[in-house]
C-alpha cells in the first residue's frame, strides 16, 4: 500500500507554501505606502548629508538642496580642527564605552539567562521578578542618585562612570532567558553533563552558539543605544572628556550655529551605526525570523 505524505498546516489550515505566498502578494496600494513611508524616513537623512557637503547658505534655501556639493572635506577638516569641541576625543570615547558596553553586557546577560532559563536554584524566580521590575523604574529617576555615587567614588569626567553603570541591564537578561528557554533543548544540557563537562563549560561550548543569533541582536541594540546616550554623559561628563553625542550639543550651543560643522559631525557619528547594521544585519534579521518560527 503507497502512502502520501499530506502537507504540513498551521493553525489556521494553511500550508506554509501558501502563506508565504499570501505575503508576497500584496496590493499596489501597499508598496506605495512601504515607499512613501520610506522616503519621508530617508530624507531628512539625505538632506543633512547634502547640507554637511555644502556651505551654510543653502540650510535656508526652498525648496532644499537635493544633490551633494564638493565642501565635505573642507567641513570635515574644520570640525576636527574646532577649538573646544574635542571631537576626535569624542569619538575614540564613544568607540570604547560602547564597545566595553557591548561585550559586557551580551557576556553577562546570556550568562544570567542560561542561569534562569536551565539551571535551578533557591529564589530563581524571585530574582527573576526583581530584575523585571527594574525595567519599569524611568532611566531619569536613577541619574541623582548614580551621580552621588560617582562622586563618592571620584569618577566625575572619568570614562568609567559612562561604562560600569551600564555593563548588564535587564532587559538583555530577560531577553536571553526566554531564548535561551526555547533554543537550548535539556536533553542537550543533560548530555553535556554525561559527558563530564562543567556548568561553565556547557555555557560556553554548548548554550552561548545557541544564543548567538539573539546576542547578535541584544549586542547591536546595547551598542545603538550607548553610542547614542546623551543625558547620562552630559551630566557626568565635561565639555573637555566627552562623547560623540556631547561633542555635536557643543556645536550646536555655540554662539554662532555652523550648520554645515552639526551636520558633519552628525554624519561621521552615523557611520558606525550604519557599518554595524551593513556587517551584521543579516545577523539581525536571522534572530528575528528564528523567533518567528519558534513562536
Amino acid at each position: 500500500m503507497t502512502t502520501r505524505t499530506l502537507p504540513m498546516r498551521g493553525r489556521s489550515g494553511r500550508t506554509p507554501a501558501r502563506r508565504l505566498r499570501t505575503l508576497w502578494d500584496a496590493s499596489p496600494l501597499t508598496y506605495l505606502t512601504l515607499i512613501a513611508a520610506l522616503a519621508l524616513s530617508i530624507f531628512p537623512i539625505y538632506w543633512m548629508i547634502v547640507v554637511a557637503t555644502r556651505t551654510n547658505d543653502v540650510v535656508s534655501d526652498v525648496p532644499p538642496p537635493v544633490l551633494p556639493g564638493g565642501k565635505l572635506g573642507d567641513n570635515v577638516s574644520r570640525l576636527f580642527g574646532t577649538e573646544d569641541v574635542y571631537f576626535a576625543k569624542g569619538l575614540i570615547n564613544s568607540f570604547i564605552a560602547s564597545g566595553a558596553v557591548t561585550i559586557s553586557t551580551v557576556f553577562f546577560a546570556s550568562l544570567a539567562g542560561f542561569a534562569f532559563a536551565k539551571l535551578r536554584f533557591r529564589g530563581k524566580n524571585g530574582l527573576l521578578l526583581t530584575i523585571i521590575a527594574t525595567m519599569m523604574i524611568p532611566v531619569q529617576m536613577g541619574i541623582v542618585p548614580l551621580y552621588m555615587i560617582m562622586v563618592e567614588l571620584g569618577w566625575q569626567n572619568q570614562l568609567q562612570a559612562v561604562i560600569v553603570p551600564f555593563l548588564v541591564t535587564g532587559f538583555g537578561v530577560f531577553m536571553m532567558r526566554q531564548y535561551a528557554d526555547q533554543a537550548v533543548p535539556d536533553e542537550l544540557i543533560e548530555a553535556a553533563r554525561v559527558d563530564g563537562c562543567t556548568t561553565f563549560g556547557i555555557y560556553w561550548r554548548v548554550v552561548l552558539p545557541a544564543l548567538r543569533p539573539a546576542a547578535g541582536v541584544l549586542g547591536l541594540f546595547t551598542f545603538m543605544q550607548t553610542w547614542n546616550e546623551f543625558m547620562w554623559p552630559l551630566a557626568v561628563l565635561t565639555p573637555d572628556n566627552p562623547t560623540v553625542q556631547l561633542s555635536i550639543n557643543n556645536l550646536a550651543n555655540a554662539y554662532f550655529k555652523d550648520y554645515t560643522l552639526m551636520f558633519a559631525g552628525t554624519t561621521i557619528a552615523i557611520l558606525p551605526l550604519l557599518v554595524v547594521f551593513v556587517v551584521f544585519g543579516r545577523q539581525i534579521i536571522g534572530g528575528i525570523m528564528e523567533g518567528a518560527i519558534k513562536a
